[in-house]
């Protein structure tokens, strides 16, 4: 995602370079970024010291809890992804929009921990990936969102692939060994199936979700994914490809 999500995408040029110093350690810092502020929010003391309570918590089985938990790790594979690309091609175009990638969905996947810890509920469960997006929950039903509806129980995961959009093992194999020109395909392409699969589950979110920040950072993703799949189709066009069929 380019800056604050819904933004508009700028036009990426190449003519900066991306410096990547300390990336990861500056990943890792944001990754972390909303649990440590949820941890202080919460204060270790007692009386005035202790934050009050939120005014609504979620159940363990909510599409709230759920999203939280499975978008953690579908953003997690995003960044994961965009570090690879970094050291595989010196195309700055590229390594921009990953680095963009990385930040922001690495800063998102800290606030969706960061409420699990506010909110005391586990931050993996036993239970299917995208369960939450069934009919039932909260009231609410899947049907009718943008043709949403059973997405949460139609995919079978494999080959480290838990979620719609994203990528397997052996993929992830492949675009660790791939270099220049083709590595920044690979990754265009499976950057573009992964947006997909994301944009659904911030859908599902924004149609299901109760908790109201979690609702506008589920609507912001649907609009800055939305807008780096168009500059992705773009950047796979001026490398004579397109999106995996």
């Amino acid at each position: 995602m380019h800056g604050r999500a819904g933004g508009a995408v700028r036009e990426v040029k190449p003519v900066r370079r991306v410096e990547w110093v300390a990336g990861s350690a500056v990943v890792l810092a944001l990754l972390f970024a909303g649990v440590a502020t949820v941890a202080s929010a919460r204060g270790d003391g007692s009386g005035a010291d202790r934050a009050a309570p939120a005014p609504h918590t979620p159940a363990v089985d909510s599409a709230d809890a759920g999203f939280a938990r499975d978008m953690a790790v579908h953003h997690q594979q995003a960044v994961e992804m965009s570090f690879i690309v970094r050291d595989r091609t010196k195309d700055e175009e590229v390594r921009l929009l990953a680095y963009d990638i990385a930040n922001t969905q690495a800063n998102q996947r800290g606030m969706l921990l960061g409420w699990l810890d506010l909110w005391e509920l586990p931050k993996a469960t036993s239970g299917q990936p995208m369960g939450w997006m069934t009919a039932g929950h909260e009231g609410h039903s899947a049907k009718g969102m943008d043709g949403m509806e059973g997405m949460g129980t139609g995919y079978r995961a494999h080959d480290g692939s838990l979620m719609p959009g994203m990528a397997t093992r052996t993929e992830l194999d492949r675009l660790r060994s791939a270099s220049g020109r083709a590595a920044e395909v690979l990754y265009l392409r499976l950057m573009t199936e992964h947006h997909k699969g994301g944009i659904g589950m911030a859908r599902g979110c924004a149609g299901l979700c109760t908790v109201p920040a979690e609702k506008r950072l589920a609507r912001g993703m649907v609009e800055a994914q939305q807008s780096e799949l168009d500059a992705m189709t773009g950047m796979l066009a001026a490398r004579g490809a397109g999106p995996r069929s």
